[in-house]
Formats: C-alpha cells, sequence, structure tokens
C-alpha cells in the first residue's frame, strides 16, 4: 500500500462539466453554530456542502432518505447520512442507490454493513491475523449471560454498530456489566463487550489513489490519562474536551505492524474509497490491538482525517475533490471510455 509520494487526484474536465452530484447528509442545509444534539457534526456537514460546491460540479443537495425514493436527477451520490436514527441505517443510501442503479460514493452496502459491524469486523481481522482485544457479543432478544464475557477487571460497553463512541459505557462488576448490557438493547442496539484497554488511539486514514488504497500519515490521540473513556458528548464538542493531543504517530516499530494489519484489513473491504482503521496501542508494552473500521468516516477539517492529510501534502479542499474523483473515474470512467468506443 502506498504511504509516499501522496498527490490529489483532480476530477477530470469531462466529468466535472457533465456530471451531476447528489449530497445527501442530514445537515447539509445547515447554516448555523453547534447543533444541539449533533454537535460539531452539522458544521461539518456545512463544510462539506461548501467544498463541494468549490468543485465546479453541478450539485444537488438533500438531506433525508426521501431524495431516493424515487430516482433523483442525479448522475453521482455523495451519501453522507450515515446515523439515521434506526437500525444499520448506513445501509439505506446505498441500497436505494443500487435500487436506481445509480453510482455513489463509497463501499457496497453489504461491505458498509460488514464495517458497520464491529463483531464482524474482528471476526474478519482474526481470519487475517490481526490482534483484537477479545470480546462478547449480545444481540438484542438473545439471552443475556454476561459469564460470556472475557475477564477483566473493567470494561467497554457499546453499541456493535455506532460511530463516535455513542452509547459508550464502561462497568467495574458483572452487576454493572449486564446493567449496561441492558441499557445498549433499550437503545435497539446489539451490545458489545470488550476489556477496557489502558493506552491512547493510533488512527490510519486510507483513501484511493490511481484506484489503489493509499495510506495517509497515522496519527494518534495521545491521552493524558491512558485510562480515560472518550465520549460522544466530547467528540462532539457538546462538553468539555478531555486531555489529549492529536498528532502524528511515528514510532517506527509500531507504525510498522500497524501498516501491516491495516493493509490487510483493507483488503477486506476495498473498493470503499476512504475510511479509518482504528487502533489501541498501549505505548508502555508495544502491545496494539485493532479496535474497529470506519467507512465513509468524518472528513471535517478539523478532525483527524483532514489533519493527517495535511501532513501529507493535502488541502481539505484536495482530499475531498480525491475521493470523488477516484470513485467517479472508478465507476463512471469506464462507461463513458465504452460510449466512446462505440
Amino acid at each position: 500500500m502506498k504511504t509516499t509520494d501522496l498527490a490529489p487526484t483532480r476530477l477530470p474536465d469531462r466529468l466535472r462539466e457533465t456530471q451531476r452530484l447528489l449530497f445527501i447528509a442530514k445537515h447539509a442545509r445547515w447554516t448555523g453554530g453547534l447543533h444541539a444534539d449533533d454537535g460539531n457534526h452539522a458544521l461539518y456537514h456545512r463544510e462539506m456542502r461548501e467544498t463541494l460546491e468549490g468543485l465546479g460540479v453541478e450539485l444537488l443537495i438533500a438531506d433525508s432518505y426521501a431524495a431516493l425514493f424515487d430516482r433523483p436527477a442525479a448522475d453521482f451520490v455523495f451519501p453522507l447520512l450515515n446515523r439515521g436514527g434506526f437500525f444499520n441505517s448506513e445501509m439505506l443510501l446505498p441500497l436505494l442507490c443500487n435500487q436506481h442503479g445509480l453510482p455513489y460514493l463509497g463501499a457496497s452496502p453489504i461491505v458498509r454493513g460488514l464495517s458497520d459491524d464491529k463483531h464482524l469486523t474482528k471476526l474478519e481481522a482474526a481470519a487475517r491475523g490481526v490482534p483484537t482485544a477479545p470480546w462478547a457479543l449480545f444481540r438484542r432478544g438473545a439471552p443475556v449471560d454476561v459469564a460470556r464475557c472475557p475477564p477483566a477487571r473493567r470494561w467497554v460497553i457499546k453499541p456493535n454498530n455506532s460511530s463516535a463512541s455513542w452509547g459508550v459505557r464502561d462497568a467495574h462488576d458483572r452487576a454493572e456489566l449486564a446493567r449496561s448490557i441492558t441499557e445498549i438493547h433499550a437503545l435497539d442496539h446489539d451490545a458489545l463487550v470488550e476489556p477496557f484497554i489502558d493506552g491512547s488511539d493510533i488512527e490510519v486514514p486510507v483513501i484511493t489513489l490511481d484506484g489503489e488504497p493509499a495510506m495517509l500519515p497515522m496519527m494518534i490521540f495521545e491521552q493524558a490519562d491512558p485510562a480515560q473513556l472518550r465520549t460522544y458528548q466530547e467528540k462532539r464538542d457538546l462538553v468539555g474536551q478531555v486531555g489529549y493531543c492529536i498528532k502524528r504517530f511515528d514510532d517506527p516499530l509500531i507504525s510498522r505492524r500497524v501498516a501491516e494489519y491495516t493493509r490487510r484489513m483493507a483488503d477486506v473491504f476495498r473498493p470503499f474509497d476512504y475510511g479509518r482503521f482504528e487502533f489501541r496501542v498501549d505505548q508502555a508494552t508495544g502491545d496494539v490491538r485493532l479496535l474497529e473500521v470506519n467507512l465513509n468516516c468524518n472528513l471535517w477539517s478539523e478532525k483527524l482525517f483532514a489533519r493527517s492529510a495535511v501532513i501529507a501534502g493535502f488541502t481539505h479542499a484536495a482530499l475531498v475533490e480525491t475521493i470523488v474523483a477516484e470513485s467517479m473515474i472508478r465507476q463512471i470512467g469506464p462507461a463513458m471510455a465504452r460510449r466512446d468506443a462505440a
């Protein structure tokens, strides 16, 4: 997987001049500041809309699934309505695109579901020799026997399908553990339980360049307190920040291992256009374990993915254009070439 000499991909003029791009996001029409419930996610969607407007391609805007109930007057869809308020909502927009035969940015619905289901991602990792924390899965409606949970002094319990640490909590005994699982089931989600690992998160952004996965610089959320549990409210700027800094991760020995693990996992999901591969590292011991894979992840200029791109020499606008261009070239370019040949 390419890691150096990365250069942005420009949207070919022929695609820029002929394609109508439909951008769908919950806050695609947002004009204000922080959202009361979704915090900086509204700012992110607003910025993405403004960035796509700057591409010079004809842009259509929508903020609900209804935009795809009937075939829209669009040629290509950028689906960013990732958390739609119901279970497995990440799969609906790609499914609707498939129904209409519309090309779209990102992985196919079944692959989106595979990455969104942390249990299935862990199974893929185990099959490829990528270490993860031991875990137990509790599907809604199935019996809850906490004796199945791996032994630990502290557990982290989270929705098996979620993002930005939504719904995450911890427990220090079996009674707390059972209660936490029940609480997540009450949110209409399956629950995943694993031992809490003291440490920091290594994040590996991956994009597509020349049709192949390419790794942007690794980054680390280096925590002042390795035992701190980061929450959804903190990640969305709805409460004060915990003590951590985001910086490039350049430990040579650990980086080589993480790069190899990322390469193995990227092969599971391609083509996916862009995604973030997350690992937990105990810097005291050097132990590294895969946490999860986030496809169609956050591209806000203030977040880690875009910061990594800047280190690689990409502006935020160039990052977004590269992701869109590579996806369009992959899906629409061959059809155009066939028409030209005919």
